[in-house]
């Protein structure tokens, strides 16, 4: 990999979690519960979803750096996943877990080598592409994280929250204005 590699990767998660953690801590516990639509997650599930579903990921690249999910028993890893998920029951739960994943990933990430991260990761024959990178799939745990923190700002709308980048943007705005 040349020009964005495993320390790039790092401290772009960390901006990424670091973003969603901050999120977490503004929306009250009270309104954990809150669903934004009929058949969506609620607060708490979708923390918890990002928590899961990056340390699955986590698991698979960093620990076992697995190249293959030929054979996988995906019915099983799902049910798997959907029972941690559910083990998550307060906010302090899930901060607390999104902050430990975050240090996990931003220490394995910043010691990534660009060999490791290209190495390819094979699926099963009936997927397409027959393959990705490992950068490839790892970036996919950012575009994920991001993916859903958009809709955590707008549950954060709907509760009557300003998210705290809005808050940032419009404070920079108004001093630019002053200057």
């Amino acid at each position: 990999m040349t020009g964005y590699g495993g320390k790039d990767m790092a401290r772009s998660f960390l901006t990424v979690r670091n973003n969603t953690i901050q999120i977490a801590e503004e929306i009250p516990e009270d309104q954990y519960g809150f669903r934004a639509a009929p058949g969506t997650h609620s607060v708490l599930e979708l923390l918890a979803h990002l928590v899961v579903s990056s340390q699955s990921n986590y698991d698979t690249h960093a620990v076992k750096q697995l190249k293959t999910f030929i054979g996988l028993d995906f019915a099983a890893w799902m049910k798997e996943r959907a029972a941690e998920q559910a083990a998550f029951r307060t906010k302090s739960q899930v901060i607390e877990a999104l902050k430990a994943d975050r240090d996990r990933w931003v220490t394995w990430l910043e010691g990534a080598s660009d060999a490791v991260l290209s190495e390819q990761v094979t699926f099963p024959p009936h997927l397409t592409p027959p393959a990705k990178t490992r950068f490839e799939m790892v970036l996919s745990v950012k575009e994920h994280e991001m993916h859903h923190r958009g809709q955590l700002m707008l549950v954060e709308r709907l509760l009557g929250i300003v998210p705290h980048m809005t808050r940032q943007r419009e404070a920079a705005m108004a001093q630019a204005t002053k200057a």
